[in-house]
C-alpha cells in the first residue's frame, strides 16, 4: 500500500478549524450579508470524514498521477451542532516531491452550497494530511455571490478545522 492519506476530508473538514469562531447558524442568519460588497463573514467549521473511496490508477502498486479519492464530511460549528456537510474529488497531479492533489468540494451549510477548489501539496509525505487553503468559486443560495477562501488544518485523525473567509 501505499501511503495516501485522507487529504481533502471535505475542503470543509477542502472547511477545518481553530482560527475564527463563527457558527454557521449565526452566519446563515444574516442572508443579505453575503451581498454586501466589501464585506468579509469567517465562518469556522469541524468536519469529521464519514466515508471515503480511493480509485488507483496502479491498484496495490505506486501512487500514481490520476488517483482518485471520493470523500463526505459531516460538518460541526463550535458548539457541536451538525450544521452540514461536504463533498468532493482530489485528483494526484503529481508524484514527486511529496505529491499534489487538485480538488473540487461542496460544502453544503444552512442557506445554500459553496463551491470550493485547488490544490493540496504534500499529500504522499507520511503523517497528518497537511494544511491548505483553497478558493471559494462559487455558490447558491445565501452564497450564490460568494468568493474568497477556505484554510483547512488537520486537527485530529479523520478531523479538520475549516475557517472559510467569505468576500463580498
Amino acid at each position: 500500500m501505499r501511503p495516501i492519506r485522507a487529504v481533502c476530508l471535505g475542503t470543509a473538514t477542502a472547511l477545518v478549524t481553530l482560527l475564527a469562531y463563527t457558527p454557521v447558524a449565526a452566519a446563515a442568519a444574516a442572508p443579505d450579508s453575503a451581498h454586501d460588497k466589501g464585506k468579509e463573514r469567517v465562518i469556522t467549521l469541524t468536519g469529521r470524514l464519514a466515508e471515503q473511496t480511493r480509485f488507483p490508477v496502479n491498484p496495490g502498486g505506486a501512487a500514481a498521477q490520476g488517483d482518485r479519492t471520493v470523500f463526505r464530511s459531516i460538518l460541526f460549528d463550535q458548539a457541536g451542532n451538525q450544521v452540514g456537510e461536504t463533498g468532493g474529488t482530489c485528483t494526484t497531479t503529481r508524484v514527486d516531491n511529496g505529491g499534489a492533489e487538485v480538488c473540487v468540494v461542496t460544502y453544503t451549510l444552512p442557506g445554500g452550497q459553496l463551491s470550493v477548489q485547488g490544490m493540496v501539496f504534500g499529500n504522499l509525505v507520511p503523517g497528518p494530511p497537511p494544511s491548505f487553503d483553497n478558493g471559494i468559486t462559487g455558490g447558491t443560495g445565501e452564497f450564490d455571490r460568494a468568493r474568497g477562501s477556505v484554510h483547512a488544518d488537520t486537527i485530529a485523525p479523520g478531523t479538520r478545522r475549516f475557517t472559510i473567509h467569505l468576500k463580498h
